[in-house]
C-alpha cells in the first residue's frame, strides 16, 4: 500500500502543469516570415501576441488548480491527486512562443519599428522583475 502511495505521489508531481512563464519556446524558423513586410509582420505578432496571452492564461489557471489538488492530496485525500488536470497547453504555448520569437528576428532583421517596441516592452519587464526581487531595505532608527 505504501509504495502504491508513493508511486501515484512520484507520477502526480510529475504530471503537473507549468506556469506560463516557465515553458520554453520551441523552435520555429523565422524564413517563413522572411517575405512578410513590416506591416504584416506587426498584424503577426499582434495576432500570435493575443492567442499566446490566451493560451498562457489557461496554462496558468490549470497550474494554479493543479497545485491546490496535489496540496489537497498529499494533505488530506490522496485519490484527489488523480484529478490532477494533465491537458495543459503546454506544446501550443511554446510553440506560439517560438513563432513570436521568429517574428521578432524577422522584424529586427528588416528593422520594422515593432522591433524596437518589442525590445523596450522586455526592457522595462526585466527592470520591473529585477525590482520585485531585490529585497527592501529598512532604515534603522539610531
Amino acid at each position: 500500500m505504501k509504495k502504491l502511495l508513493l508511486l501515484t505521489i512520484c507520477i502526480s508531481l510529475t504530471a503537473c502543469a507549468d506556469h506560463s512563464d516557465k515553458i520554453k519556446p520551441s523552435y520555429v524558423s523565422p524564413l517563413q516570415y522572411s517575405d512578410y513586410s513590416c506591416s504584416q509582420i506587426k498584424g503577426e505578432l499582434s495576432r500570435v501576441g493575443r492567442k499566446m496571452n490566451e493560451v498562457a492564461g489557461i496554462q496558468d489557471k490549470t497550474a494554479s488548480n493543479d497545485s491546490v489538488a496535489m496540496g489537497v492530496g498529499l494533505v488530506l485525500l490522496w485519490p484527489a491527486l488523480f484529478f490532477i488536470d494533465n491537458s495543459d497547453q503546454h506544446v501550443e504555448l511554446a510553440r506560439l512562443k517560438g513563432e513570436f520569437d521568429a517574428l521578432e528576428q524577422v522584424a529586427i532583421q528588416k528593422n520594422c519599428t515593432v522591433a524596437k517596441e518589442i525590445q523596450a516592452i522586455r526592457a522595462e519587464d526585466a527592470a520591473r522583475k529585477a525590482a520585485q526581487n531585490q529585497p527592501a531595505h529598512r532604515a534603522v532608527n539610531k
